[in-house]
């Protein structure tokens, strides 16, 4: 244990030092992480955190942001990645050190140039007391929250809820008008996506359905599509899947996206089929038992 702590302490550290020195670098400020520190500041002063179409992101994320308040926004964003990438660590770590080579995905590296959620969420799948982290964005942490709910997962979001209320009554209420300003794509609805049907062929397990309910989610960029990597278990299938998905930021270096359809369509053949394949090609099904 005090060997998996270690290594998590050190990506912990690297990731949130390179996540703050590119934040720095191209004058991001708190990029995406900075929307929830705006939410939450100004709800800790009495004022809606609605005050404008861009902040879409509901109170239970602000939750998260009230430590960081008062810091520089890169330097929030930092120590907020930096803590998930190390959470996320400790979690692989739990049946040896062969998952953390899902770091190497590009979805992760993609999240860490706009200081993203989905290394904490996804590390929510290892940890009850973390499943709240799957209310911050909710179309990336349903998902999540569906397949590895637990009693006091369950009691935890509950309980995170209800203090995000206290914090700002008003708020799904407001944050629900919100929705309608988020521009989206939906995986299964972009053709060849239709495909991702086939994850029900292992209906019985649950990264079928993983990979099912997060297709059907809408979603923004590539690194929503981290938690897809909770399916690869193997040396050899987070590999495959990991090389393929900088098909998608090799694409995107090169070319700006003129849709968010596009930009579903790369997503759809350079991640999410990738995953149907460590799927379907698995001859143990049992795999997938396993956070």
């Amino acid at each position: 244990m005090g060997r998996r702590i270690l290594v998590a302490l050190l990506i912990a550290a690297a990731s949130g030092l390179w996540c703050w020195y590119l934040l720095h670098h191209f004058t991001q400020g708190g990029a995406d992480f900075q929307w929830a520190m705006h939410a939450a500041a100004r709800a800790l002063s009495g004022a809606s955190p609605y005050d404008t179409p861009l902040e879409q992101y509901p109170i239970t994320a602000a939750l998260f942001a009230i430590p960081f308040v008062g810091l520089k926004p890169e330097v929030a964003a930092g120590l907020f990645f930096g803590i998930s990438s190390g959470l996320l660590a400790l979690g692989l770590t739990r049946h040896g050190y062969t998952r953390l080579l899902v770091f190497l995905a590009y979805p992760y590296w993609a999240a860490m140039l706009t200081a993203q959620w989905s290394p904490l969420i996804m590390a929510s799948a290892f940890f009850p007391i973390l499943l709240p982290a799957t209310m911050a964005k909710p179309q990336v942490g349903l998902p999540v929250a569906a397949t590895h709910f637990s009693r006091r997962g369950l009691v935890a979001c509950a309980a995170w809820l209800l203090l995000s209320i206290a914090l700002a009554p008003r708020w799904p209420w407001l944050w629900f008008h919100q929705l309608g300003y988020y521009q989206h794509f939906i995986p299964l609805l972009i053709f060849p996506g239709q495909l991702l049907i086939l994850a029900l062929w292992r209906y019985r397990t649950r990264d079928s359905w993983l990979l099912f309910i997060t297709a059907a989610m809408p979603q923004r960029w590539f690194f929503d599509s981290l938690i897809l990597w909770l399916i690869p278990k193997s040396r050899r299938e987070i590999l495959f899947a990991s090389v393929l998905s900088w098909g998608a930021g090799v694409w995107r270096w090169f070319h700006a996206p003129s849709s968010f359809r596009e930009v579903g369509l790369w997503a759809v053949c350079w991640i999410y089929l990738p995953i149907l394949a460590v799927l379907l090609a698995r001859m143990d099904p049992s795999k997938s038992a396993r956070a």
